[in-house]
């Protein structure tokens, strides 16, 4: 079995005004990634899976 990386994607918020937004939403969902989104080099956002939500809920997670 494969060990899942612990280290984040990082994505800019420029490549979701670019078009980029559907891609990397399917990464997230394909490969249950979680993405940091970083503005003027800070990170502001966290997206995850719907599913890799859900998960988090269910084992006691405060989000």
């Amino acid at each position: 079995m494969q060990k899942k990386s612990t280290v984040p994607e990082s994505h800019t918020a420029t490549e979701f005004l670019r078009g980029q937004a559907s891609k990397i939403f399917d990464t997230i969902v394909q490969k249950d990634h979680v993405v940091i989104v970083n503005k003027n080099s800070e990170p502001q956002n966290v997206i995850i899976s719907y599913e890799r939500y859900k998960r988090l809920k269910e084992n006691g997670a405060d989000i």
